[in-house]
């Protein structure tokens, strides 16, 4: 895959994993305590919708176009409030047609006392989300290998925090580089949330990556899922999915609410569908 964040900015896999960040980051901003996000695979922070690379799939249209177009139920509204805010500050100060990455996102949720490390291996990327980020001193970029880095970064010193893993899927062996890192990562910081986005598409081997995570028994396992149209329907992206280890305890509630209004604000075709439930259940103690 070709899965470089300025190709497909504001599509409707952006859409899902920023509400979904979104909402993670409400619920650590619930306690007083300080907390750590650490975004992996962290881009530039800002895109351009008229940019080549944009321009070039359109995508992001039938994402947070389609989504700033619609008018929200009241208890959708509130669910996305942080996330509209987000996208809203950034068009007041970049322009209607800049959406923000997810370092931008989590940036703006941000307490005095928060942190927020950025990891971006791509130099072009690593040097603009340097340059992006530069007047906030509780930013840090690092550019350098995504799994390396998250290995030496763990165990944050808040002892609280989210880990966002949002890799491109260009390489054969993503998978078993989540898993990898994953199992490191929650040995070294087993209380943090994780936020780990994947595509779905025909051909991916996502039911085998299912069944390694489950194996590898990590704890509480959500996942969310959304399918813009069949699979078998073209070479596309035909839909994303989550999974959040660790989960606050109202995300599956939310999130099944925000799914069901966004199947029917982005489905593409025939055979969209979206699910969020327990891949690993909690454990009733």
């Amino acid at each position: 895959m070709n899965y470089r964040h300025a190709f497909h900015a504001g599509n409707f896999a952006d859409v899902l994993k920023h509400i979904a960040l979104t909402r993670c980051l409400i619920h650590l901003k619930e306690k007083s305590a300080p907390f750590r996000v650490i975004d992996t695979h962290a881009g530039s922070g800002f895109y351009h919708l008229t940019s080549k690379e944009a321009a070039r799939t359109g995508e992001w249209q039938s994402g947070i176009g389609r989504l700033l177009a619609t008018e929200l139920p009241i208890e959708i509204a509130d669910l996305l409030s942080s996330y509209r805010e987000a996208v809203d500050r950034v068009r007041s100060f970049h322009g209607d047609d800049v959406y923000p990455g997810s370092p931008e996102i989590a940036r703006g949720l941000l307490r005095g006392e928060d942190r927020l490390i950025l990891v971006e291996k791509h130099p072009e990327d690593a040097r603009q989300a340097k340059e992006n980020f530069a007047f906030d001193g509780r930013v840090k970029l690092l550019e350098r290998d995504a799994y390396e880095a998250l290995n030496a970064l763990l165990p944050p010193k808040e002892r609280r925090g989210l880990i966002l893993i949002d890799p491109p899927y260009e390489e054969r062996d993503e998978f078993t580089r989540v898993i990898d890192a994953l199992s490191h990562a929650c040995r070294k910081f087993s209380t943090g949330i994780y936020a780990i986005w994947y595509p779905l598409k025909a051909g991916l081997p996502v039911d085998a990556f299912y069944k390694d995570v489950v194996n590898s028994e990590f704890p509480k396992i959500l996942r969310i899922e959304q399918w813009v149209r069949d699979e078998r329907a073209g070479d596309g992206l035909a839909g994303s999915g989550l999974l959040i280890i660790n989960p606050p305890w109202k995300l599956k509630d939310e999130m099944t609410s925000i799914l069901a209004f966004l199947d029917k604000v982005l489905s593409l075709g025939a055979g969209h569908k979206v699910r969020c439930d327990w891949l690993v259940p909690e454990i009733s103690k």
